[in-house]
C-alpha cells in the first residue's frame, strides 16, 4: 500500500527478480488448476519424491524434504486419508512403515505431468531450438542453485 508518495517496497526490484517472481506466479497458478484435491506444496513434493524413489520410510522422506518426524507423519496421514499413498509394515522392522504411491496418487502425478507437457508445448511452439536449449540449461542451473540452499533433493 502506498502512503503519501512513499514507495510500496523498501528496495528496488530488478527486472530479473520481477521476471522470476512472475514465472513463479504463473507456475503456481497452473499447478493449482490441476489440483482439485487441494494438495499443499509439501504433499505434492512428497508424492513426487515417492514416485522417484518408489517405497520409502517416513524418516527418509522427512530427511529429504527437511521435515521433522512429527511433521512428515502429519503430511503422510493427510496423503493416506486422501488415498494418495499406501503404507505397510517394514520387512525387517514392523514398527517402520514403508510408504509408496497408491494408484490414485500416481493418477494425480500423471495429471500434473500432462499439464507440464502442455506448458512445454506452449513455450516450445514460440521458441527456437536454441532458445529452448538455453532455457532448459538456465532452468536446470536455477534448480541446482536453489536446491543447494534447501534440503529438497529432486
Amino acid at each position: 500500500m502506498k502512503i503519501e508518495n512513499q514507495p510500496t517496497t523498501d528496495t528496488a526490484v530488478t527486472p530479473f527478480e520481477e521476471a522470476l517472481g512472475l514465472l513463479q506466479c504463473v507456475l503456481v497458478a497452473r499447478r493449482t488448476m490441476i489440483n482439485p484435491e487441494g494438495l499443499s506444496w509439501v504433499e505434492y513434493d512428497t508424492l513426487h519424491l515417492l514416485r522417484q524413489h518408489q517405497a520409502m520410510n517416513p524418516s527418509v522422506i522427512g530427511e529429504k524434504l527437511g521435515f521433522t518426524r512429527s511433521k512428515i507423519s502429519k503430511i503422510l496421514k493427510l496423503l493416506k486419508d486422501k488415498e494418495l499413498i499406501q503404507q505397510e509394515a517394514g520387512k525387517y522392522d514392523k514398527r517402520e512403515q514403508v510408504t509408496r504411491l497408491s494408484p490414485k496418487g500416481l493418477t494425480f502425478l500423471q495429471r500434473a505431468d500432462s499439464s507440464r507437457r502442455d506448458m512445454a508445448d506452449i513455450v516450445a511452439s514460440k521458441m527456437s531450438p536454441g532458445e529452448i536449449a538455453l532455457f532448459t540449461e538456465f532452468c536446470q542451473r536455477t534448480t541446482d542453485l536453489l536446491s543447494a540452499q534447501t534440503r529438497i533433493e529432486y
